[in-house]
């Protein structure tokens, strides 16, 4: 999915807080797995006073060897697809959730830029996982334009509206 789109500061802030009244809402609490996006997820929810109702924690995993020795990303699954994949989101995903007591999970992965890319991962490629305990994950590319801060603000936008949809 191509996305392009100016998300601001206010936005987030708003897509956080309706985030937070829908885990409460649905007695829920949220881990993050994040690679390009740096923890921003994380940061956004814990922004709202009260969300330690609702947020258990967040991992920032940029290198591979953290993917591995936090999440129990497997080696295979990097070396064969490489970080930014639908596979390694999976095993992003799966992993935070097995890892916490949260009862939901959302993992990114992807090239934010300005270098990195390639042909068949050109930058703004983002994989982005959302699990739920005792449910299916699922996961969804998305292809984003701009610079480096206008990718990772559209990433952090389609993983906090990912969390509120339905398995």
């Amino acid at each position: 999915m191509v996305m392009s789109a100016v998300i601001d500061d206010d936005t987030l802030q708003a897509q956080a807080q309706a985030l937070g009244r829908y885990l409460q809402q649905q007695h829920l609490s949220l881990v993050t797995a994040e690679s390009c996006s740096g923890g921003w997820i994380a940061k956004l929810v814990t922004d709202i006073a009260g969300s330690s109702v609702w947020f258990d924690c967040g991992m920032v995993v940029y290198s591979y060897e953290a993917k591995q020795a936090l999440l129990g990303v497997r080696a295979q699954t990097l070396e064969h697809f490489g970080a930014v994949s639908r596979e390694t989101v999976l095993e992003m995903v799966s992993g935070a959730l097995a890892r916490s007591g949260a009862g939901i999970a959302v993992a990114v992965t992807g090239i934010a830029g300005p270098g990195g890319g390639s042909e068949d991962k050109p930058v703004g490629t983002v994989w982005i996982g959302w699990k739920r305990r005792g449910g299916y994950a699922r996961a969804q590319v998305f292809q984003f334009t701009g610079d480096r801060d206008a990718v990772r603000r559209q990433t952090v936008a389609a993983a906090l509206a990912g969390l509120q949809q339905p398995d």
